[in-house]
């Protein structure tokens, strides 16, 4: 919010510019261990795309950098791992596993920050940037998966969602 802050004044005076936000596959579909970890992302991308509303009309465009797994050391060092009074058994195969498994691949992950860094330079001087961009083939994947799945849940219950208003 204050970088929003202070780059806005002077987009909307010259009626341009694109912010670059950046958020993660995890700010468009959740993990398990991970769930404030999304929950920051789900704001991100809130607020981004709310942001894009207002200032779209002005000239200014906001993009949604949404990846997967860098080898950034995301997940290694860096990370500040709240570990439970107690382990609870019943998660160790959803959040205990998907733990491991962040653990277990750091370095490993299968994005190249430098080519995440020249596609997002490159996006940053489109005179049409898109709305998202997701880098790396789990987020592109992963993201169209979960907007499948949301779409297939919601038309399950499609009469029951349009019977909710007054008729």
């Amino acid at each position: 919010m204050a970088v929003f802050s202070s780059v806005l004044p002077g987009m909307r005076e010259r009626r341009s510019g694109t912010i670059l936000n950046v958020s993660s596959v995890g700010g468009v579909r959740s993990f398990p261990a991970v769930g404030w970890y999304n929950a920051s992302k789900f704001a991100v991308e809130g607020l981004s795309e709310a942001l894009d509303l207002e200032a779209e009309p002005l000239g200014i465009r906001v993009v949604l950098v949404e990846p997967s797994g860098f080898a950034t050391d995301w997940a290694g060092n860096s990370a500040a791992e709240v570990t439970p009074e107690k382990e609870i058994a019943d998660y160790a195969p959803t959040a205990g596993a998907n733990r491991q498994s962040f653990r277990d691949n750091v370095g490993k992950e299968p994005g190249d920050p430098l080519l995440a860094a020249q596609a997002i330079v490159d996006v940053a001087h489109e005179i049409a940037p898109p709305k998202r961009l997701p880098l790396g083939n789990f987020a592109y994947d992963g993201i169209l998966e979960k907007f499948d799945a949301v779409r297939a849940d919601i038309a399950a219950r499609e009469s029951v969602s349009r019977g909710a208003d007054r008729a």
